[in-house]
């Protein structure tokens, strides 16, 4: 069983095989469950032409902006432009290609290409700019839009468990995006909170079994909240 150890020590080693032009899925919704220490590793490597596929893209200082103020990516498929000012003047400016996505389709067009279906139908966007130069059909007496899945050269993943072998375990809200990508990419490297050893996940909490895992990685995180937001004193 030795062989199917997945753990990496370095960010280097993590990151291996990523080089420019290639398309990027990150796990995260705004700053929870993103993979912090391979995003900055991404920085530091310097690739470029990036196309990066997540709910959106952090703030201007964390998170895939780092990556949006270096111009490392070229292409950004997202649901929304979230707290990222970096992210809206690029948009704007047409220095960045931006795919908005509505947030329901973007999850289904990554779990069907994690699954194998290589298109589906949905009715959401309609009648609406987001289905400009895409197939429509009429069925039941409901129109809907043709979507084509998503895949990855690299799917970067934060976990709050992982043992050796790639078994992942999520916590709470920080699991959002993270199981669907790490059935997506071509190499899905995960960052975990905690490593242990084979055995000492219960099976029934398992959320991403580890035949999906290629590369394990002990992060730290800085965990950082986006909108702070607390109750009043009284």
């Amino acid at each position: 069983m030795a062989g199917l150890n997945k753990v990496v020590e370095t960010y280097q080693e993590a990151l291996v095989g990523l080089s420019n032009n290639m398309t990027v899925m990150v796990g995260g919704f705004g700053l929870c469950g993103i993979p912090e220490g391979l995003i900055a590793q991404m920085v530091k490597s310097a690739v470029t032409g990036l196309t990066a596929i997540s709910n959106n893209a952090g703030v201007d200082d964390f998170g895939l902006g780092l990556l949006l103020k270096t111009r490392q990516i070229d292409t950004m498929i997202a649901s929304y432009v979230g707290e990222n000012a970096t992210f809206e003047q690029q948009m704007l400016s047409g220095d960045l290609n931006v795919i908005l996505t509505p947030q329901g389709t973007l999850a289904e067009k990554i779990r069907a290409g994690g699954a194998g279906i290589p298109a589906f139908f949905t009715a959401t966007g309609y009648g609406t700019p987001i289905a400009d130069g895409k197939e429509t059909r009429e069925i039941g007496g409901r129109h809907y839009v043709l979507e084509p899945a998503l895949t990855a050269d690299f799917s970067l993943i934060r976990a709050w468990k992982a043992d050796t072998m790639g078994n992942l375990v999520f916590r709470k809200t920080a699991a959002n995006f993270n199981p669907m990508m790490a059935t997506a990419g071509k190499i899905t490297v995960v960052e975990a909170e905690h490593i242990v050893q084979p055995g000492e996940l219960d099976p029934d909490h398992i959320h991403t079994p580890g035949i999906y895992v290629n590369r394990v990685i002990k992060g730290t995180f800085e965990k950082r909240i986006e909108q702070r937001t607390v109750k009043a004193s009284v």
